[in-house]
């Protein structure tokens, strides 16, 4: 497998939910990813439970999953909490990849999506934070990446 170079901020496709242009924050310090995640819950249907949510909190999006996990996971301020992971793809920088996400209310966090580590070395993507596209920096830097996810202009 070909060694590939990302930046610090990617922008990032999710075609399974119909979205575009969202910029993940790649840590290589988190192991796992999160995706920002609203009304996370689990529904009994005829064919057994499912799990359902809205990503980045936008009401008109609602996603049905069937193959989840249940795990609890000790986030950045230390505490143990319970969370629902779902395996989805992404499009970073040019090429589709299969991601394990953990469902998680980001709305205090800067960046809707965190990419860590286990996902990094899965797909033999090797970080540097100098890389960072200029067109990236301009948005990081004048703020339209929050401001568009604040007023879900993202879409």
């Amino acid at each position: 497998m070909e060694t590939k170079i990302i930046g610090a901020f990617e922008e990032i496709d999710f075609p399974q939910f119909g979205i575009k242009s969202i910029i993940a924050k790649i840590d290589s310090g988190a192991y796992s990813g999160a995706l920002h995640a609203t009304n996370v819950r689990e529904e009994q249907t005829a064919d057994g439970t499912v799990l359902k949510f809205s990503p980045f909190d936008y009401p008109d999006i609602e996603i049905t999953e069937t193959d989840y996990e249940i795990a609890h996971v000790k986030s950045s301020n230390g505490k143990s909490e319970k969370r629902y992971f779902i395996t989805t793809t992404i499009l970073l920088v040019g090429q589709t990849y299969d991601i394990v996400l953990s469902l998680a209310d980001r709305s205090n966090m800067k960046w809707p999506v965190l990419i860590g580590r286990r996902f990094l070395s899965k797909h033999s993507l090797i970080l540097d934070v100098n890389k960072t596209s200029t067109n990236i920096i301009r948005k990081v830097k004048s703020k339209q990446v929050l401001k568009a996810y604040e007023n879900r202009d993202f879409i």
